[in-house]
C-alpha cells in the first residue's frame, strides 16, 4: 500500500499542502476555519504530516493536527534547506516548499513522534518568558553601572525591581504546574536528586528534553549535542567534537557539571582521569555534562533517585 504524506508550509497568512505521491496540492488559511479545511482534505489514511516549526505560526496549527490525532513530524528548517540542496531545488517558494517537505518526509521516512503534552507546551512559553526576563535584568545592570544621572539611576533600579517581581512571579507558576501534575513531580523530584542538578535546571530538562527516560543512552547524549561526532576519511582520520543537539540543554548542563565535579564522587574520578590522560579540561567537562545527560535519562527510565555507590 503506497504511504501519502503531506507536506505543509506555514506562513503568516496561509498553509500550502502537498500530497505525495500523487502531487495535489491546494493552499489554506492560516485560521481555524482552514486547519478544519486542510484536515478534511488529508484524511485519516496519512502517514506522516511533515512541517516547520515558525514561531508563532505553527503553534496553532500543530495543536489541531494533534487533536485530529494526525501523525505529525516538526523538521528544523536548516535540514530541508540542505535537502533541497542535495535534490537541486535552488527555488524557494511556499508551494515548492511544501512539495520539498512532502517528498523529504516521504523519502527519508521521517520518524513521527508523540506530541508534547500541552503542559510541557506551556511550560516552554513560561521558560522562554523567564529567558527573556534574564537577558532584560543582565542588560539593566549593565547599563546601570554607565548612569550618573540620579533620576536615570533611581528608574533603572525600579526597573529591575519589577523585572525580578516578573522572573519571581514566572518561577512560581512554573512550580505550580509541576506540583499539580504526578508526573513532572516525580520526574522532577529524580532530576534533582542527581549531584549537581538544582530545579532550574531540572526545569529547563523537563521542558526542553521530554524525553529523557524512553531512550537509549547515546540517543540521550546525541540528541543532547554531547555525543563525540568522528571525523575519517582514508587514512585521514581528525579530532572529534560536538555540535548540533539541544544548545539549550548543553548551556543548562555546564554549571551543574562543574559542581558534579566537585560533590558527585564517580563523576570526579571520572574527570579526574580524563585530565591525567591529557584531555583538557573543556574535553573533560564537556564528558561530565555528556554523563550526567545518559544518567538523568537511565534514572527516568528505571523510576528511581540517585543514590551513591556504596563501597
Amino acid at each position: 500500500m503506497t504511504e501519502i504524506t503531506i507536506g505543509v508550509d506555514v506562513s503568516k497568512d496561509f498553509l500550502d499542502a502537498h500530497r505525495h505521491p500523487d502531487g495535489d496540492a491546494r493552499r489554506f488559511t492560516n485560521s481555524a476555519a482552514g486547519f478544519k479545511a486542510l484536515i478534511g482534505w488529508i484524511g485519516q489514511d496519512v502517514s506522516r504530516v511533515v512541517f516547520e516549526p515558525t514561531g508563532p505560526y505553527h503553534a496553532a496549527l500543530e495543536r489541531a493536527l494533534v487533536k485530529a490525532e494526525l501523525p505529525i513530524v516538526k523538521v528544523n528548517p536548516r535540514q530541508a534547506r540542505r535537502f533541497a540542496e542535495a535534490t537541486g531545488k535552488l527555488a524557494k517558494t511556499d508551494s515548492l516548499d511544501a512539495a520539498l517537505l512532502a517528498r523529504m518526509g516521504a523519502l527519508l521516512q521521517l520518524q513521527v513522534r508523540p506530541a508534547l503534552d500541552q503542559g510541557i507546551v506551556e511550560l516552554k512559553q513560561l521558560q522562554i518568558a523567564r529567558e527573556a526576563l534574564v537577558k532584560d535584568r543582565t542588560a539593566a545592570k549593565n547599563r546601570g553601572k554607565a548612569l550618573s544621572l540620579t533620576l536615570l539611576k533611581r528608574q533603572n533600579v525600579d526597573r529591575l525591581k519589577h523585572i525580578e517581581r516578573q522572573i519571581t512571579a514566572i518561577e512560581t507558576e512554573m512550580e505550580i504546574r509541576i506540583a499539580a501534575s504526578p508526573d513532572l513531580a516525580r520526574r522532577m523530584d529524580i532530576l534533582i536528586s542527581i549531584p549537581g542538578i538544582a530545579r532550574l535546571t531540572a526545569l529547563v530538562l523537563l521542558i526542553e528534553m521530554p524525553e529523557l527516560g524512553s531512550m537509549e543512552p547515546g540517543q540521550a547524549a546525541s540528541l543532547s549535542g554531547l555525543a563525540p561526532i568522528a571525523r575519517q576519511s582514508g587514512r585521514w582520520s581528525g579530532k572529534a567534537f560536538i555540535r548540533g543537539g539541544r544548545a539549550n540543554v548543553r548551556q543548562a548542563l555546564y554549571m551543574p557539571a562543574l559542581v558534579a565535579m566537585r560533590f558527585n564522587p564517580d563523576l570526579k574520578a571520572k574527570y579526574t582521569r580524563f585530565v591525567e590522560a591529557g584531555k583538557p579540561a573543556k574535553v573533560a567537562i564537556t564528558a561530565i555534562m555528556r554523563k550526567l545527560v545518559v544518567m538523568a535519562n537511565a534514572l527516568l527510565k528505571a523510576g528511581r533517585q540517585w543514590m551513591p555507590k556504596t563501597a
